[in-house]
């Protein structure tokens, strides 16, 4: 259908969550230091799915906010042994009664004391303006911070078309699908039978045409983005695998156990995943939609169950919910001229002291937290050549997981989430259908199974919980503005307080 010529309305920006999550690096250095952790730390663990968000974009901003904070602290560290060394000069010069010395090394002191402020306010103003930058500005937030080494980016690119998953043995019983987000739906339809051919048009029956679970799947992927009228629908044939079984694909996935899996294998392997299931290892259908600029994702992962004659599918559906209120602190930034400068000053004021007596200790726990993260990997590692200990490699959630908040949600996203979910499955037995004709198959049986799917709903955000429900009922969201053409000098949203 040809859309009428009407004026566009204004519309969320298609990486808003991305450039959120990046300039809250520049304010929250726990925040950036997780990123850096997950995505550059020697590691063996697998990460999750980034659903919705641009890592390479955002382990840039991390990167560019820590070596800010670096080198503030550097700075500060230097200035501080200055200022107790002229402190402690002064106090020496008074006990041998030198009261213009004394009163020199005063005037040093606080001179140097001035140097700390200066290098606050430059680093707070900068982590400000990177922040706002990536938030409002118009190139795309990989191109706003220098990139990071190319094995690093390499990877993290990988992960968008990976076709294998390890989960961690601990969240299989309630989500092997990390980073999908909150439970909607898990089910397995009526099975039906697929071994009756269908009748001829003049009479008799037709022969069936021979297929399998592959090529159902195989069907199913490329057919469901124009079945269900969802045009930036991803599908993707992906292989879970418990982390403790991921040595038994041997170098297709560990080609070293002491580093982390690869993110894509064989195709074949995808494949037999489908036909049966290996142990601790299931080939599903990931179909994913991205609303409203990463917002919130929907995902449906489906598994063709496919014995002798009859057919079933097993099918988990998802939502990813909006981040947390916290990271929209970026739009209430002042943007600029008296009201800045005078933030500015207040931060300066308030943050001196704990940041220029502090910088030491933070230089310290830096270091601290690289050796004792290099000891425990020295330790997993010994303990995988030395003794053969099994080691699970599955990842426990993704990032952009933990960032997220039910409560956030709103009525428009619970909506649209809601179509999303009833378009995916009257998507998937309109294929399934269409399908089975192809192959001349009796659909009468199927035909009934329907009636019995078509009667299931998914009630998102519901005030009463249930099979097809989940939220906290009426919430009322709280989020704040959350596209980029909010902000200004509106106050903090409550708990909105930022390192910088």
């Amino acid at each position: 259908m040809t859309p009428k010529p009407l004026p566009l309305l204004p519309q969320y920006r298609d990486d808003s969550v991305t450039r959120l999550l990046c300039a809250h690096t520049h304010l929250d250095e726990e925040f950036a230091q997780e990123v850096l952790d997950e995505f550059t730390a020697d590691r063996l663990k697998a990460i999750g799915l980034p659903l919705g968000i641009n890592l390479v974009a955002l382990v840039r901003h991390a990167e560019a906010a820590q070596r800010r904070r670096r080198g503030r602290d550097a700075q500060l560290a230097v200035i501080l042994l200055a200022v107790g060394g002229c402190l402690l000069a002064a106090l020496l010069a008074l006990v041998d009664q030198r009261h213009d010395t004394a009163a020199g090394l005063s005037i040093a002191a606080a001179l140097a004391i001035a140097l700390a402020a200066l290098a606050v306010h430059h680093s707070g103003h900068g982590a400000w303006r990177a922040a706002r930058g990536v938030y409002r500005g118009q190139e795309r937030p990989q191109d706003l911070a220098p990139p990071v080494d190319a094995a690093t980016e390499g990877r993290l690119k990988s992960l968008r078309q990976a076709n294998v998953v390890p989960y961690d043995a601990r969240v299989e019983a309630d989500n092997p699908f990390v980073g999908s987000g909150e439970i909607i739906k898990e089910d397995v339809w009526p099975s039906i039978d697929v071994g009756r051919p269908a009748d001829a048009p003049g009479g008799g029956k037709l022969t069936l045409v021979p297929f399998d679970a592959v090529d159902l799947h195989t069907f199913m992927a490329r057919e469901m983005g124009g079945i269900s009228g969802l045009d930036d629908l991803r599908a993707r044939n992906r292989l879970y695998v418990r982390g403790l079984h991921v040595p038994s694909l041997g170098a297709q996935l560990l080609p070293d156990p002491l580093r982390r899996p690869l993110t894509r294998i064989d195709k074949q392997l995808v494949q037999a995943g489908v036909v049966r299931a290996g142990g601790g290892m299931r080939t599903y259908l990931s179909l994913e939609l991205v609303g409203n600029g990463g917002k919130y994702v929907v995902s449906m992962h489906l598994r063709a169950r496919l014995t002798q004659s009859r057919l079933s599918w097993q099918v988990a559906a998802y939502v990813l919910p909006p981040v947390h209120v916290r990271f929209n602190y970026v739009a209430y930034l002042p943007l600029g001229g008296f009201e800045q400068w005078w933030a500015l000053v207040l931060f300066t004021a308030t943050s001196l002291r704990w940041m220029l007596l502090g910088s030491l200790g933070r230089i310290r726990s830096r270091a601290a937290r690289r050796a004792r993260r290099d000891r425990e990997m020295r330790k997993t590692r010994r303990e995988i050549t030395k003794y053969h200990a099994a080691y699970d490699y599955g990842a426990l959630d993704s990032l952009r997981e933990r960032a997220a908040d039910l409560d956030t949600m709103d009525f428009d996203e619970r909506m649209d989430a809601q179509d999303a979910c009833q378009r995916l499955q009257q998507g998937v037995l309109i294929a399934t259908e269409k399908f089975l004709k192809a192959h001349n198959v009796d659909t009468s049986d199927f035909d009934r199974a329907q009636k019995v799917i078509n009667n299931q709903t998914y009630n998102i955000g519901s005030v009463s919980g249930g099979q097809n429900q989940f939220g906290p009922g009426s919430t009322q969201n709280n989020s704040g503005p959350s596209g980029p053409h909010q902000g200004g000098g509106a106050a903090p949203p409550a708990g909105g307080g930022k390192t910088t």
